[in-house]
């Protein structure tokens, strides 16, 4: 008798954990829009229920570049939210981008004054949840300039159950922290270059060049 002739009744019944492979992905994706990326994430683009993290030095290396792409596919759908931008739109990039301007909505946090800072990031991540759960949005995208584990955690459960992409860009400095979100991005200016920190279903750690 073999040890899958054994096993049969407790895998029938569910009683027994089988792992997935890195190559089996367990959420569909969408495509990032840049072909290299694509590539070498499981089923060929961003996970499309679920929270990713862009992680980058300073501002202008190209992260709105990298989304821009699946943000002008989206916006063709349905609404497209960002949550606590650090800059007004300039309107005429993201529409030469290809983004639907009239399905894009922006929610800015009030600071309210003394401890403004926190209080804004809470509001802008609470918002961001209410946004990803709804199942109304196409995408949510968010910086907040803090966020714990638990937050994060709050952050991707609600993506899951909202069957939303979540994107949220944070500063290089919270790389070395946990995460629970589904990828994790960070962007390097010299040479400008996208490395996988965190890939769930695949492997993290390859360094591309996205042109």
């Amino acid at each position: 008798m073999n040890t899958q002739t054994v096993l049969e009744p407790w895998i029938d019944g569910r009683q027994v954990w089988r792992g997935r492979t890195p190559s089996a992905a367990s959420t569909t994706a969408l495509s990032t829009g840049w072909a290299a990326l694509d590539a070498v994430l499981p089923g060929g683009g961003w996970p499309s229920a679920a929270l990713t993290e862009i992680l980058f030095p300073v501002d202008g290396v190209g992260e709105l570049r990298l989304i821009w792409p699946s943000l002008a596919r989206l916006s063709q759908q349905g609404p497209v939210v960002l949550v606590a931008p650090p800059y007004p739109l300039l309107a005429q990039a993201w529409r030469g981008a290809g983004v639907v301007l009239d399905n894009l909505q922006i929610i800015k946090p009030h600071d309210g004054g003394h401890g403004g800072s926190d209080r804004a990031d809470r509001q802008a991540l609470w918002a961001a949840e209410q946004c990803l759960r709804s199942a109304a949005c196409r995408a949510v995208v968010c910086w907040p300039q803090w966020a714990d584990d638990r937050a994060l955690r709050r952050l991707q459960v609600a993506a899951e159950s909202g069957q939303c992409p979540g994107f949220l860009f944070r500063s290089t400095h919270a790389a070395n922290n946990p995460s629970p979100a589904a990828l994790r991005l960070q962007m390097h200016a010299r040479p400008a270059e996208v490395q996988v920190l965190k890939c769930r279903g695949g492997w993290g750690g390859q360094r591309l060049q996205l042109g």
